[in-house]
């Protein structure tokens, strides 16, 4: 009997020191703290992480700058401009169509030659010892009549030269059924010339646009019947707009 009342004394002590020792453990608050292990520091809530310090962007200040001088962003490339500062998108121009019709330029110009033309080769009484050539545009487009007419009587081998006195401001230009000149000096007034023979053919070749370049297409214009006399005198005038300028 004895031993079982010490056997219930020694528990009742058990359980009171155990109550003893969670009594001690609570913080007056309710809350059961923890034990940690010595060495630990607990981390503030208010102190910003690594994470977010790295994050935060800071403002470099330019060497040798006052203080609480910032500096300038950089600025923001813009596209490359244009190779061509006259161009622009969307602007653009018109075309000639080619056919005569016109352009910015003006209407489109062809060479006047033996194609596109009709020559005549008329000998005139004044002044003495002349032939006018005459030719007129047939086609569809203006022409240029460039530099002077190469002439060729029968199967002469000299081109007669041009008189440079003669050399028009500007080349002239036909509209489709306008004419041009060239005045013929056949044979000198005083007899002073040499080799007079008389032709039968006539031969005239144009020029392109370099001097003594071909033209194109030759004419063959008709002569009196009794045909031309001409002596080493021979020389031409450079195409004219007008019959006056030609004879002068």
């Amino acid at each position: 009997m004895r031993v079982f009342r010490r056997t219930r004394l020694l528990a009742a002590t058990g359980i009171a020191v155990t109550a003893l020792a969670l009594t001690a453990c609570e913080d007056g608050t309710g809350a059961r703290v923890e034990s940690k292990p010595s060495g630990t520091t607990t981390p503030s809530a208010t102190a910003p992480s690594a994470a977010t310090a790295s994050a935060k962007p800071t403002t470099a200040r330019p060497s040798g700058a006052p203080e609480g001088t910032r500096q300038a962003p950089e600025p923001t490339r813009n596209a490359p401009e244009s190779a061509d500062p006259g161009r622009s998108a969307g602007s653009g121009s018109g075309s000639g169509s080619g056919s005569g019709s016109g352009s910015d330029d003006g209407p489109v110009r062809t060479i006047c030659n033996g194609s596109n033309t009709t020559v005549t080769a008329q000998p005139v009484p004044r002044p003495l010892n002349h032939m006018l050539l005459t030719v007129t545009n047939t086609g569809s487009r203006p022409c240029n009549l460039m530099y002077y007419p190469v002439l060729r009587f029968d199967e002469m081998q000299w081109v007669p030269q041009a008189r440079p006195e003669t050399k028009p401001q500007a080349v002239p230009t036909l509209a489709p059924g306008e004419s041009g000149y060239a005045g013929v000096l056949l044979s000198s007034a005083d007899g002073s010339g040499d080799g007079g023979t008389t032709a039968r053919k006539l031969t005239v070749s144009f020029q392109g646009g370099t001097p003594n370049s071909d033209g194109g297409a030759s004419a063959t214009p008709p002569l009196p019947s009794e045909g031309v006399y001409y002596d080493s005198s021979l020389s031409v005038t450079y195409w004219q707009s007008s019959m006056e300028d030609a004879l002068n």
